[in-house]
């Protein structure tokens, strides 16, 4: 099946470079040049994947993805002016699953899109659906954290870091582990968005009535989690 792809980008020429190289793939792409009426458009097109840039004329990409995040959980690869990093952080804080700063190589994202692709698949084909610690638990297939009645929604990338986190619990994890797990790719031991993710977590934990300090940072080293006394 032919994955559906929204391409929001006020660049007609950009547009047009990646349909042409994505539906070579077997892709099936839409564009949107400002975002407008971004809600109908999922509810139209029922994207896999959107691939959102930031820089946009009337709303700029992170509103966009403020409105997608209210009523989706769909991939999100943003695209960014390369070595803006408080634009990378704001969208992985927002709940974006990727970035890739602009100039770019379409094969990259190409690659892009098949990582959270496949990150989606695991969330539903897993060996396990169900994780468990003492009375808190993630219900991967519906990325959600459970405490009792209380459901807390996840991002794809934090219910893979979570997963790693609490199944390995007592174990330091360092930071280039953690984002190889959740995101299939190497990065730095040094990217600041693990640690993005991880100040997420702990908020989303106490949100669920756990203490945030059931991942604890490990100077130097990492992050572990901590079981219940």
């Amino acid at each position: 099946m032919a994955v559906r792809t929204l391409v929001v980008d006020d660049d007609k020429k950009l547009q047009e470079l990646l349909a042409e190289f994505l539906e070579g793939y077997g892709f099936k792409v839409s564009a949107s040049l400002d975002g407008s009426g971004i809600v109908s458009l999922l509810t139209s097109l029922d994207p896999d994947v959107v691939v959102l840039d930031i820089m946009l004329p009337e709303k700029d990409g992170l509103d966009l993805l403020r409105e997608i995040r209210k009523v989706s959980d769909v991939p999100v690869i943003m695209l960014t002016a390369r070595g803006d990093e408080t634009d990378r952080i704001v969208g992985l804080e927002l709940g974006a699953d990727d970035y890739l700063p602009k100039p770019f190589n379409p094969r990259e994202l190409l690659a892009r899109i098949r990582a959270v692709l496949r990150r989606q698949r695991a969330k539903t084909f897993g060996r396990s659906e169900i994780i468990h610690s003492g009375e808190l638990l993630v219900d991967k297939s519906r990325l959600l954290l459970c405490r009792g009645d209380k459901e807390v929604a996840l991002s794809a990338t934090e219910c893979r870091m979570l997963e790693a986190l609490m199944e390995n619990g007592g174990r330091v994890l360092s930071r280039d582990f953690l984002l190889q797990y959740a995101r299939e790719r190497d990065y730095s031991a040094f990217d600041r968005s693990v640690d993005v993710h991880i100040s997420r977590l702990r908020a989303k934990l106490q949100e669920a009535g756990e203490p945030r300090t059931r991942i604890k940072s490990v100077w130097g080293a990492g992050y572990m989690w901590v079981e219940q006394q």
